[in-house]
């Protein structure tokens, strides 16, 4: 009895202290177990998202995502203001109204010029605007995200061209020029990187190659009002085309209102409820799971390496590779007929065509630029980006020494034809290879983290570049210059030829790659000519 009473007293007392004990334990295992098979089912989910991308054709995926390609295109509109005045200055150059106005007397030839050093001026202040926009706009779009940040651009870009409007001598055309470039610098910075963000992988490489067509198209409409107003007589003849930039902000600006954030730069934030509703507002609901899609994005953003999102961790690795690729690509774009083709007409003039020969040269030219790009879409989405680029940075490498050799000939109508076709095969193949392709490049190279940065920085690179080559290309053409005309094809030549170097040691093909598998293959340090050689399995992190 005295044992039973014993067990009996000592039995509650037991029960008392072991359950709290017992029940923290079972807790405890719960949560593991729910962590567990919560971790499971979200890296199946971002699995079987990837797997859907690999699988699409690219029909497949337009059809997937209709709304992406539209507000792919609404955002790559943007570059038009850019392209149109761009153009537009190069254009005014050969404007006899703006000669007349503002130009000096070349004794040489005893026509009205615009100063060597002027032209100089006019055709970088944008650009050194834009410098500074593209530095700009990585924080603010990292901070307020891509659809507010273009925004706030398209409002300054109204309020600039009233100042260029009322330009009434070069310095201020040039103040007008570098206030208008602030806003073009996040444009640029922000296009690739939000119409790369917003496609499934398939539409990658068209979505981010449109921002090229734009260009052209841009250029297009410039070649055409001032082969229309370039007869006229009067301020009109110049004020007219610049009144004409109003046609794009305020349309743009009630689009970009309306777009929705890129669900990648939402799920950065944490917001990830916003970013399945961004999901779904890009492609066809019956087609996609927003759901798996955010937990694909959830993934590549976990695994990215943590730390602050600030200029300098693009130089710390893997970072600094990607960024010197994209660097490397902007300026490349300089260095390969880039400034040719931004000086179609002027060079036609200087290789000996007339005015209005010139500026229809210049309008044909702008049109060939926008069918092969075209063309770049169909030949990059199928054979990749590293090929085409390669080979068509090659084939105008010879046409700039072609360029250069028709020049040294002599004078004459032979050579002066010689010239200028060569000059419009370079201009145009340039849309075909280095700038299109390019643009693909840029918008998929950065990591998931610091895209917004690492496009804008690249960017800013291609400005600095630019800046002292325009100089030097305005001092080969002007006749108050060296007057080399053709003869730079020897110069672009040469550094095309460094370009086509290094592009064949050190650019990757991403073609058909997740942004978890760049991740991967850039963090393992994969050589560029064994990209698309390396195979990534699809449970790997890294």
């Amino acid at each position: 009895m005295s044992q039973t009473i014993n067990y009996q007293a000592q039995s509650p007392t037991h029960e008392i202290e072991s359950k709290p004990f017992d029940e923290k334990n079972q807790v405890e295992h719960v949560n593991d177990v729910s962590a567990a098979k919560e971790l499971s089912n979200f890296k199946m989910d971002a699995m079987e998202a990837e797997k859907a991308e690999h699988n699409m054709t690219v029909l497949e995926a337009v059809k997937a995502y209709p709304w992406a390609c539209f507000w792919a295109f609404v955002m790559s509109f943007t570059i038009i203001m850019e392209s149109y005045d761009v153009f537009l200055i190069g254009n005014f150059l050969a404007l006899d109204e703006f000669k007349r106005q503002f130009g000096i007397l070349d004794h040489n030839t005893g026509k009205l010029v615009i100063a060597a050093k002027w032209q100089s001026a006019l055709q970088m202040a944008g650009q050194l605007g834009a410098l500074i926009g593209v530095f700009l706009a990585g924080p603010l779009t990292s901070k307020i995200g891509y659809r507010w940040a273009t925004i706030v651009a398209l409002i300054a870009m109204n309020a600039t061209i009233f100042v260029m409007y009322f330009a009434d001598s070069l310095p201020i055309f040039f103040v007008a020029q570098l206030l208008e470039g602030l806003p073009w610098g996040i444009f640029i910075a922000n296009a690739p990187a939000y119409c790369s963000e917003i496609v499934p992988i398939k539409l990658r490489a068209p979505a981010t190659q449109v921002l090229q067509m734009f260009w052209a198209i841009g250029s297009i409409i410039v070649g055409a009002v001032t082969y229309h107003y370039n007869p006229m007589s009067g301020k009109k003849a110049y004020r007219i085309p610049i009144a004409l930039q109003w046609m794009f902000p305020t349309p743009l600006l009630v689009l970009m209102f309306l777009a929705p954030e890129s669900p990648w730069w939402l799920v950065r934030k944490g917001r990830l409820e916003e970013a399945a509703k961004s999901v779904n507002r890009l492609g066809r609901k019956s087609r996609l799971n927003a759901n798996e899609i955010v937990a694909m994005m959830r993934r590549v953003v976990e695994n990215e390496k943590e730390g602050s999102i600030s200029y300098l961790e693009l130089f710390k690795m893997p970072d600094l590779r990607r960024t010197l690729i994209v660097s490397g690509v902007y300026a490349a774009q300089n260095l390969t007929g880039n400034l040719i083709a931004n000086q179609a007409v002027y060079f036609f003039q200087q290789a000996g065509m007339s005015d209005q020969t010139a500026f229809a040269l210049g309008l044909i030219t702008s049109a060939l630029q926008m069918i092969f790009v075209m063309l770049s879409w169909i030949l990059t989405s199928y054979y990749g980006r590293r090929p085409i680029y390669i080979w068509g940075t090659a084939f105008n490498t010879v046409m700039l020494f072609a360029l250069g050799i028709a020049a040294s000939v002599g004078k004459s109508n032979a050579a002066s034809q010689a010239q200028a076709s060569f000059g419009l095969i370079v201009s145009v193949m340039f849309t075909f290879a280095a700038a299109p392709v390019g643009y693909a490049i840029i918008g998929e190279t950065g990591s998931i983290r610091l895209r917004p940065l690492t496009t804008g920085f690249g960017r800013a690179v291609y400005y600095i570049v630019e800046i002292p080559c325009i100089f030097l290309a305005s001092y080969m053409l002007n006749p108050t210059g060296a007057n080399l005309g053709g003869k730079c094809g020897y110069v672009w030549g040469g550094t095309a030829t460094v370009c086509l170097i290094l592009a064949y040691f050190f650019l990757p093909e991403m073609k058909g790659r997740s942004y978890r598998e760049l991740d991967i293959l850039f963090h393992r340090r994969v050589p560029a000519r064994q990209f698309s050689k390396t195979v990534i399995g699809p449970e790997e992190d890294e």
